[in-house]
């Protein structure tokens, strides 16, 4: 009878593609799975939407009717011009707070129409 020599799992799984036993967090498994896939203009533009309709508050919200990022601008339309007045002369700390919710420097420029 011929003994039976023992496989590691690691050798086995390698060799048939199954995950490994590693431990990872998921935050990292899912940021690796964004940079693998190219998602992360995505996100940033969703999350931008969401930044400035939490930061801007109903009052606000009530007059936008677009918001998207392109590039590093982010294009805001609005249907009041009193409030797109208004808002023009706080651009520079709009973008501020919307880049500190975010927690990166993505929005350089904002465009009220």
């Amino acid at each position: 009878m011929n003994p039976i020599t023992p496989i590691s799992t690691k050798d086995t799984n390698q060799k048939k593609g199954l995950r490994n036993n590693d431990h990872n967090k998921l935050s990292d498994l899912l940021k690796d799975f964004v940079k693998t896939n190219h998602l992360e203009e995505g996100l940033d533009k969703v999350n931008v939407r969401e930044a400035w309709i939490e930061l801007m508050g109903n009052g606000i919200n009530n007059y936008t009717t677009n918001v998207q990022l392109k590039g590093d601008v982010l294009h805001v339309e609005l249907s009041s011009s009193v409030l797109r007045e208004e808002l023009s002369y706080g651009k520079e700390k709009i973008i501020a707070m919307i880049n500190e919710a975010l927690g990166k420097e993505l929005v350089k420029t904002l465009v009220l129409r």
